[in-house]
């Protein structure tokens, strides 16, 4: 079974979707949406922006699910997923994909979401960081037992958990988890603690938007980030997408469970190979591979 992955933040690049946007009429046509919908030139920030200008919230999620989303459309019959999934900002590319929601509605959601997260990252310091060489459970203990606002955020693969909250809280965090004997504990260039309770006022935000659009019956299961299992039901899947922001990705478990329903191979929809990585870590004998725009 072919199983079609989605990136979320952190796989931008500068020149991202270029050689969509000129070899194809469909990519060009629909970038060109986004830029009506967005209310700004996204493309120019995507083809020729730096690295810093990419980094922002507000454009980081739209580029990376417009690359993704508009790269898939481009396969046109070849693209036939049995299954989808993707990480954190990821998920809506996938919703896409399976024919759950339309271009221009996941376009917008991930626009709101991008914009409540950026507030929510303003209101409150916080941050993220990523723990490598230590059980989960051993850092699922450490962060509870840490004085404020710190949880287990991203379930990325063994042996490598992220962890997000208020920036003390996950300083000490970080302390106490290289006493326990974790490889890295290393605090990650990010705008705030994505996936934590933090995200509170941007989930409310984006729960109104979820809640006024339209979500179709998909035409393959979505294996979401806040369950890690087979997911079909609508409205099932607009109250995962909604506790997404403050509940762990737990990728981990996604990939484990898609390769006990019969996945055996795993493509990687949008920038980047990070997720190919991830997958092999967590499942030796799985087939990965990167889409090429053809």
């Amino acid at each position: 079974m072919n199983a079609y992955i989605f990136p979320g933040q952190g796989a931008q690049f500068s020149g991202m979707g270029l050689d969509l946007y000129e070899n194809s009429s469909l990519a060009q046509e629909l970038f060109e949406k986004a830029n009506d919908i967005l209310g700004f030139h996204i493309t120019d920030i995507m083809f020729e922006g730096s690295a810093e200008d990419l980094k922002q919230t507000k454009v980081t999620q739209p580029a990376i699910f417009l690359h993704s989303v508009i790269l898939a459309k481009t396969l046109g019959d070849t693209f036939k997923p049995d299954m989808v999934a993707g990480h954190s900002l990821g998920e809506f590319s996938a919703l896409v994909a399976n024919g759950t929601l339309n271009f221009e509605d996941g376009l917008k959601l991930v626009s709101q979401r991008a914009q409540a997260m950026q507030k929510a990252c303003e209101a409150k310091p916080s941050t993220m960081a990523a723990v490598l060489g230590l059980e989960d459970s051993i850092v699922e203990d450490v962060c509870a037992h840490t004085e404020g606002i710190v949880v287990a955020a991203n379930y990325n693969c063994p042996g490598q958990l992220v962890i997000s909250g208020e920036v003390e809280a996950v300083e000490k965090a970080c302390e106490a988890l290289k006493a326990k004997g974790a490889r890295r504990a290393l605090i990650l260039p990010v705008g705030g603690a994505f996936h934590s309770p933090l995200m509170q006022p941007a989930q409310a935000e984006l729960a109104a938007a979820i809640e006024n659009t339209h979500f179709s019956k998909p035409n393959c299961p979505i294996y979401q980030n806040v369950t890690a299992s087979a997911v079909i039901n609508e409205m099932e899947i607009k109250a995962n997408l909604i506790s997404q922001l403050t509940a762990p990705v737990r990728w981990t478990q996604s990939v484990q469970q898609m390769v006990a329903d019969g996945a055996l191979h795993f493509t990687e929809v949008g920038p980047g190979k990070v997720l190919q990585g991830l997958v092999k870590k967590i499942h030796n004998g799985a087939e990965t591979a990167s889409t090429t725009f053809n």
